[in-house]
């Protein structure tokens, strides 16, 4: 289990492990690192190799472990990305409803569940050791609930497993079921250590340096969010925190420097994303983040690392998209340019 920081070289090390010999599962959370990975893959090899499959999390869990083990029995029409009802978490863990929905829909955040429930375990270790001899899993820190449970069980199967992932850069859970791991991620500690049990071997030291961002904006979120990251060289560059109304208008209207804000990032006619959305994109140079009033008046008197975890997080993914220079702005002073919902 490899602890990386933003922009320290993940995907180049997954990368660099493959070759045209040994079958490789690689298995990444979001949509966007998916398309990144499956990129990087074409641009080693010119083509896709038949002895690697990228996927996503989702699609291996549903396609990989239940189709060929439950499909037929339970004859199931696809899933369902919404919470369940909370009535069917009275149900019994057997019985099918808690799983399927009225349109035999299976709830996405029990699907792990249900694989465990059913005795399909065993059965999910045999197919992945005939099949494969690397399993690669990219964006770690995304498993939540019963999805984590099933990975750690994944751990006991006969094949190489490299893991990836940056704590501080959770930001989304692939799913929630109650109280089920609610904490896993309350600790970093105490998340290594749930590895460790596994006798998982844990690595911090490796990817601990950012080739993405300069050293300025590495000691930025090293010494406000309290987060250990370092710069792979002293390269410097900008960081500025604009108090005044006029510059922040002016980098609002620069096409060329993306726009990242906490939330609601549609409502402006600009460059943009949010926060959290960011995760995964490498390809900004200069970033101008936008501080809503808490976490500018956070900023001002030196506090950001007391935000929220979710949200220090999210604001940790953001500022560390910049190869070039950050840019935090008010929020407040681009409220002109917002568009009203129709």
């Amino acid at each position: 289990m490899i602890f990386a920081v933003a922009g320290s070289g993940k995907t180049t090390r997954l990368i660099d492990e493959l070759d045209l010999e040994r079958r490789v599962l690689l298995i990444t959370y979001t949509e966007n690192n998916f398309v990144h990975l499956r990129l990087r893959v074409l641009q080693k090899f010119g083509y896709m190799p038949p002895n690697i499959v990228v996927c996503t999390y989702f699609r291996f869990l549903h396609n990989f472990c239940y189709r060929p083990l439950l499909q037929m029995r339970l004859d199931s029409r696809g899933m369902n990305f919404r919470l369940p009802p909370a009535q069917t978490s009275r149900l019994a863990l057997t019985h099918d409803a808690r799983y399927l929905d009225a349109s035999r829909r299976l709830y996405h955040n029990r699907l792990a569940k249900l694989l465990e429930v059913k005795g399909c375990l065993p059965a999910i270790l045999a197919r992945i050791e005939r099949y494969f001899d690397r399993v690669f899993v990219d964006e770690v820190q995304d498993f939540g609930g019963h999805d984590f449970n099933l990975l750690s069980r994944l751990w006991g199967a006969n094949t190489d497993m490299l893991l990836v992932g940056d704590f501080f850069q959770h930001t989304f859970d692939t799913s929630r079921d109650g109280s089920v791991n609610r904490a896993l991620h309350d600790d970093f500690d105490a998340y290594e250590r749930r590895f460790a049990a596994h006798g998982i071997t844990v690595d911090r030291q490796s990817l601990r340096a950012s080739r993405r961002c300069s050293k300025t904006v590495c000691d930025f979120i090293r010494e406000r969010l309290c987060i250990d990251m370092h710069a792979h060289e002293e390269r410097a560059s900008d960081l500025s925190i604009v108090a005044e109304a006029s510059v922040t208008k002016e980098l609002y209207r620069n096409p060329a420097i993306v726009k990242l804000f906490y939330s609601g990032h549609s409502r402006y006619r600009c460059f943009s994303n949010n926060w959290g959305a960011s995760k995964g994109m490498d390809h900004f140079r200069d970033v101008c983040v936008v501080l809503g009033n808490d976490a500018w008046a956070r900023l001002s008197a030196g506090g950001l690392q007391d935000l929220p975890p979710q949200t220090r997080n999210k604001l940790y993914v953001a500022c560390s998209r910049a190869r070039g220079n950050l840019f935090l702005v008010r929020e407040q002073y681009l409220r002109e340019f917002r568009v009203l919902a129709s």
